[in-house]
């Protein structure tokens, strides 16, 4: 039992704070997949772009911790919405193959790109000062930094919550989701909404690339490596939904945390296995609609 409570507070922790970094890049794609229909596999790259700014303001020109992530949200947020005005509006009524060709196509772009400016190696992640080291509960001790952003994550949350389910602009942005048609003929204009949403989504993916630079690693290959872990918080928590994202962030985020810890061997067998089950039993995700 005394080896087994502390195994058990680890997993919990440590994947609790995997799931609130993989939440926090993933609901943005949900969103924007649930409004426009749109296959964004590049979700990922701003994630990756978020990570390299707040990252680099904050190594090289010494930018404290809050006003980097605040910048890399603002950074990504404005170049995604001139992406989604010049070239994804181009290809809203395409099939799926040129949207998933487009997007990938941006995906590689992109890590060439930062390959060229930063090289192949992962950026160092200094946390400040007041986030390092550990914080004693009592029974255990745990990584400050991830206390912190697994404290910062839910307050996120909520603020997304309350934004999406308590807001004009939330209320505009569910009846899109549930009835594009509908929303147009009752004068929402769409297009901006879409602008908006993809700008905020983005946003957000490149705050949790700088947040979690801690535990995924941002290097030229993030936006590839971790694109199937972005896809399966989506397919599994469901289109268009906030709660569903979440609710399979925290079951892929535990859940590949305890196969790692447990059964290192298998690798994610175990995960991808219970997600194609999962999958099977309820093809629209979670939360989703067929």
């Amino acid at each position: 039992m005394q080896t087994i409570l502390p195994a058990l507070v680890s997993i919990l922790f440590h994947g609790l704070a995997f799931a609130m970094v993989l939440y926090i890049v993933s609901v943005g794609l949900s969103l924007t997949m649930g409004l426009m229909g749109f296959v964004n596999l590049a979700h990922g790259a701003f994630a990756m772009v978020g990570g390299y700014v707040a990252v680099t303001l904050m190594n090289v020109y010494h930018v404290p911790f809050g006003l980097a992530l605040l910048a890399a949200f603002i950074v990504v947020a404005l170049v995604s919405a001139v992406l989604e005005r010049t070239l994804y509006t181009r290809l809203y009524g395409a099939g799926e193959l040129e949207q998933v060709l487009f997007t990938i196509g941006l995906v590689f772009m992109a890590g060439a790109v930062m390959r060229e400016l930063f090289g192949p190696v992962p950026l160092p992640v200094t946390p400040p000062a007041m986030l390092s080291g550990q914080l004693d509960l009592g029974f255990r001790t745990v990584p400050m930094y991830r206390a912190f952003i697994i404290g910062v994550s839910f307050v996120l949350i909520a603020l997304l919550w309350l934004g999406i389910e308590r807001t004009r602009f939330g209320a505009r942005l569910r009846a899109a989701v549930d009835n594009r048609r509908m929303a147009e003929a009752i004068g929402i204009d769409t297009s901006l909404l879409f602008t908006v949403t993809f700008a905020l989504g983005s946003g957000l993916a490149a705050l949790g690339g700088g947040l979690g630079a801690d535990i995924l690693a941002i290097y030229p290959g993030y936006a590839i490596e971790y694109l199937v872990y972005f896809l399966m918080v989506v397919a599994v928590g469901g289109l268009g939904s906030i709660r569903g994202p979440f609710v399979a962030a925290l079951l892929l985020g535990i859940g590949d945390t305890a196969c790692k810890y447990l059964v290192p061997e298998f690798g994610a067998f175990f995960l991808y296995a219970a997600m194609i089950a999962l999958l099977m039993w309820r093809p629209a995700g979670l939360f989703g609609r067929i």
